[in-house]
């Protein structure tokens, strides 16, 4: 005897096959493309994006849908390859309402023209500042730039009376490379001088130039921005070196894909993330609800919290399904004008879209924590900051 399919399991279906048409008529359906890294250096985060976009997709479909249509999403993977990037947004752009950007920066980036020509909307999972500045109509980044991660980190540093500070960045990560130009660019507003400056590249493997330059330094702090596997062999060669000074990392190891590969020699690195993350540190109150809506059923579902990546591609969704409902339907032009108009609190934080701000969040929104004993905790400075959220 055959039995039908229900209706939500054919929209998770739908969810995970990248090679579905976006699916139903587009009276009844929202059509939405997700572009993600699911193979390739990026996977690791792009797997995350996935995972949380379609529990945010199922969530909607099952209460309902946006007044009355579900959504249809169609998953492409860019393979961790700017070129895969533009190949899947030309294949999604003839059929999708919006779209949901690549995690990796470089494919976003490369992904941004065609959004300016094919005035689609386009929520991106990548916090290269060089997507909304200058804005671009069109597109809209969910976490938090790399420029506010730089800001949040100087006003740590500020804090701790920390005033030299040594810096390593992957010069061939759009990510990297804007996370220190916003360092660069405030540095001085903090009192914090940045020496000496290391560079490296994504297929490093060996870090051991950079430490005998801080340690020649009389730098009070080590702060990287990497990601991927770069971040977990410095942080390993790190705890090997012998340096006593404070190892800051940013929302790229804010993830267990970061803590598992490195262990123990992680435990007492600062690492700052997605509010998001230290959740369940957080007072009851809008701003805790919005993360247990992730948290609680993710966390049912895969056996961890959601890292950084999934409070993301989460939030993304949720801002995008605000927008659509804000619009009255999928006409391109009000979702955008409704984007820029949108405050809405997400696991992320608080959005507060405009039309000269298309990135949303604030410092208020980064926690600076620390890893103790395999896990995210927040550091004293930052949980006397978020006790009032």
């Amino acid at each position: 005897m055959r039995r039908s399919v229900p209706l939500l399991a054919f929209a998770l279906v739908l969810a995970a096959c990248s090679s579905s048409g976006g699916g139903g008529d587009s009276d009844d359906t929202i059509k939405v493309g997700q572009i993600v890294s699911l193979t390739g250096n990026y996977s690791p985060l792009g797997t995350e994006n996935q995972k949380s976009v379609a529990l945010a997709v199922e969530q909607i479909n099952a209460a309902g849908g946006i007044d009355g249509r579900k959504i249809a999403l169609t998953v492409k993977d860019d393979k961790s390859l700017p070129d895969q990037a533009v190949l899947a947004f030309n294949e999604l752009k003839g059929d999708s309402d919006a779209v949901i950007g690549s995690p990796f920066s470089n494919s976003a980036l490369a992904t941004v023209p065609l959004v300016d020509r094919e005035e689609i909307p386009y929520l991106s999972l990548t916090p290269a500042d060089e997507q909304v500045k200058p804005v671009h109509p069109y597109v809209f980044v969910v976490p938090a730039l790399s420029g506010t991660y730089a800001e949040a980190a100087l006003q740590y540093f500020q804090a701790q009376k920390l005033t030299k500070v040594a810096v390593a960045y992957d010069t061939k990560s759009s990510y990297a490379v804007a996370g220190f130009k916003g360092l660069e660019a405030k540095a001085g507003q903090y009192g914090v001088t940045l020496n000496p400056v290391e560079q490296f590249q994504t297929t490093a493997t060996e870090f051991g130039a950079v430490f005998t330059h801080v340690r020649s330094s009389d730098a009070q702090a080590l702060m990287v921005w990497a990601t991927g596997a770069p971040a977990v062999a410095l942080t390993k060669q790190y705890a090997a070196s012998g340096l006593k000074i404070p190892l800051v990392l940013t929302g790229a190891q804010a993830s267990k894909l970061f803590l598992e590969p490195a262990g123990a020699a992680a435990e007492g690195a600062v690492v700052a993330s997605s509010i998001g993350v230290v959740g369940d540190t957080l007072p009851a109150g809008e701003q805790k609800t919005a993360i247990e809506e992730l948290s609680k059923p993710f966390e049912a579902k895969y056996g961890y919290p959601p890292p950084q990546f999934a409070q993301d591609g989460y939030s993304g969704v949720k801002l995008l399904a605000a927008a659509l409902k804000a619009a009255g339907g999928t006409d391109k032009k009000k979702v955008r004008d409704a984007l820029e108009g949108l405050t809405l609190t997400t696991p992320n934080g608080t959005y507060k879209y405009s039309a000269t701000d298309h990135s949303g969040l604030t410092t208020d929104y980064i926690a600076i924590t620390t890893v103790t004993k395999g896990a995210f905790v927040p550091t004293d400075y930052s949980a006397q900051k978020l006790g009032g959220r």
